[in-house]
């Protein structure tokens, strides 16, 4: 069987490492995508992915004409680009009162934007190809809106819509359109969450825990393989029953 060619964005961060390293387990070549790093932070992504057909690339996905060139790098040096998860993504918090054009223009140009950067160039192929999946990963926080994120659930929302309506266009020729919301996962940014308001958060979960970037990672894979054909336009919560609806 052809090995298939999978691209993660925000390849380098905790969510990013885990469906970098649960698409490799099953069988895919991985592009694990991301601004320039260090080199202890390239050094720790090698170490947790070592022995994996995995690699690294560099690449500002809010760039349009860098996500072209990118696209056509990846498909000239492996062949295709046959996955691609969208999971880069950054918070400007703020009230709206607040929040001022760069906060909101950054969130939306690396949330939203970065989406139709990559997919632009990357349809087309996939098309041609008969084969593509794409996972576009969303928040809860698109779902139930957020105190002090419009901009983050204006871009998160927007994923879903993008999703739907691509996955009309592309289902006849073998490509597959999802998104995933995770509610709150063990990152960085919750970690350093008060502790008052961390037993609060879990408090809300009904499974009563935080979730586990593997936890999201899991259903990105499902959500690629190859058998799951019949799955386009939906959208897959993994946020332990904090919001739960049709």
């Amino acid at each position: 069987m052809t090995q298939r060619i999978a691209v993660v964005t925000g390849g380098l961060g905790g969510l990013g490492l885990a469906i970098c390293r649960a698409l490799a387990r099953t069988g895919r070549r991985v592009v694990a995508a991301d601004l320039p790093a260090s080199a202890g932070q390239l050094d720790r992504f090698h170490a947790q992915t070592a022995g994996l057909d995995v690699e690294t690339a560099t690449v500002d996905v809010a760039d349009f004409d860098a996500c072209a060139a990118f696209v056509r790098d990846v498909e000239a040096r492996h062949g295709a680009l046959d996955i691609l998860v969208n999971n880069a993504g950054i918070t400007r918090d703020a009230t709206l009162r607040k929040m001022d054009k760069a906060q909101w223009d950054a969130v939306i140009g690396v949330n939203l934007d970065s989406v139709f950067n990559l997919c632009r160039h990357a349809v087309d192929g996939m098309q041609a190809r008969g084969f593509g999946r794409i996972v576009n990963i969303s928040s809860v926080s698109g779902q139930t809106g957020n105190f002090g994120q419009v901009n983050y659930a204006a871009a998160k929302a927007g994923l879903h819509g993008f999703s739907m309506s691509l996955a009309r266009e592309v289902a006849r020729k073998g490509v597959t359109v999802n998104s995933v919301s995770p509610g709150y996962v063990e990152t960085p940014m919750t970690k350093a969450m008060p502790d008052d308001v961390r037993d609060r958060t879990v408090a809300a979960v009904p499974v009563g825990r935080i979730g586990q970037p593997d936890d999201i990672a899991r259903a990105v894979a499902f959500l690629t393989a190859d058998d799951a054909g019949y799955i386009t336009g939906a959208n897959l919560p993994v946020n332990g029953g904090l919001f739960m609806s049709f």
